[in-house]
């Protein structure tokens, strides 16, 4: 007999939760409990102050046309909502927040680029939801964040990784979604799905950038998700806690210090500034674009100096990358070296 009531118990909430599913989500602590938020963001605003940051909404105004099977999430008021909601936690940090739209309104995708180049921001996050390249897929479903190029190219610029890598963890833990298959940690080069050129908005803008796919919006089982806003925000709360802990990690600064030079050689030297100490392995000095042995690193005097052929009215281009001890790497760093300094 009680095998008899366990049954109808379990068809009731069956047909019950087909009638009226629920999609499950939690809530992150800290968006239940206002003072739980207010201490997050007061621990990490420190890290945060000086950055400026480009909010890209992907799609919205002639482009509304992505959007699930059952009509609930459209991809561009998806995208519009969760960048609102971040810039809304970085303001309450005290960051200042530049967006490439606020409403539903059309933006080129050249123009994005344009604009985030000419903002004087240090970090662009370009925001999505996604969709499988087989069309009639609603099952597939999953949340990653996108660098440019890969470790093989030149223009590939590793704190883009790490930068993704912070925030696709935090991203995916908050939405409760996997990465995918196709990768480790859910963090993807952009040429994975283009090859050899990445998206538009990776490529052409020129300040540090990502790309977020939080979920698919095809999917059967995110589509309701992505539809609240209350599942946004949590979103949002993902991006921005994953922004808070790569800043916190550190970033290597690079400057110019010094230029002398001798009878055979020029020197270059560079300071090198950061929170923890730098990891020497992972220093590397490009030369027009060629790698170089030829530098030496003080760890005492946290100084990188490179050997340079005597330069006779001509220049060279410097490229340096470095990482700290926490693993992360320094912001790209370039530099035009000429013999004018010795003149």
């Amino acid at each position: 007999m009680k095998f008899f009531y366990l049954i109808g118990a379990c068809v009731f909430f069956i047909s019950g939760c087909s009638q009226a599913p629920v999609y499950y989500f939690e809530t992150p602590r800290e968006l239940t409990d206002e003072q739980l938020k207010i201490n997050f963001i007061e621990a990490y605003s420190p890290y945060l102050k000086n950055i400026t940051f480009f909010v890209d909404a992907g799609h919205g105004g002639e482009d509304r046309r992505n959007k699930g099977s059952k009509g609930l999430a459209i991809e561009a008021d998806v995208n519009l909502r969760v960048a609102l909601a971040l810039r809304n936690y970085l303001r309450q940090a005290g960051v200042r927040v530049i967006m490439s739209r606020d409403k539903d309104k059309t933006v080129a995708l050249k123009d994005r680029s344009i604009l985030a180049n000419k903002s004087g921001a240090d970090i662009f996050i370009s925001i999505h939801s996604n969709a499988p390249g087989q069309e009639g897929d609603n099952s597939t479903n999953y949340t990653s964040t996108y660098y440019h190029a890969t470790e093989s190219d030149y223009e590939f610029e590793p704190m883009e990784k790490d930068l993704a890598k912070y925030v696709q963890r935090d991203l995916a833990y908050a939405m409760r979604n996997s990465g995918g298959l196709g990768s480790f940690d859910g963090t993807y080069s952009d040429y994975h799905i283009y090859p050899k050129q990445g998206f538009s908005v990776l490529r052409l803008t020129t300040i540090p950038s990502i790309l977020v796919e939080a979920g698919f919006h095809t999917s059967t089982w995110e589509e309701p998700r992505l539809a609240l806003e209350d599942f946004n925000k949590i979103e949002a709360w993902g991006i921005f806690r994953g922004l808070c802990r790569y800043f916190k990690a550190g970033i290597p600064k690079i400057s110019f210090k010094d230029q002398t030079a001798n009878e055979e050689t020029q020197l270059v030297t560079y300071s090198i500034q950061d929170s923890t100490s730098i990891d020497f392995k992972s220093i590397k000095v490009f030369v027009d674009s060629t790698e170089t042995q030829r530098f030496t690193f003080d760890e005492k005097q946290k100084m990188i100096t490179v050997e340079l052929p005597i330069l006779a009215n001509e220049e060279k281009s410097i490229r340096i990358i470095a990482a700290n001890k926490n693993g992360n790497f320094c912001f790209p760093f370039y530099d035009i070296v000429t013999d004018k300094l010795l003149r």
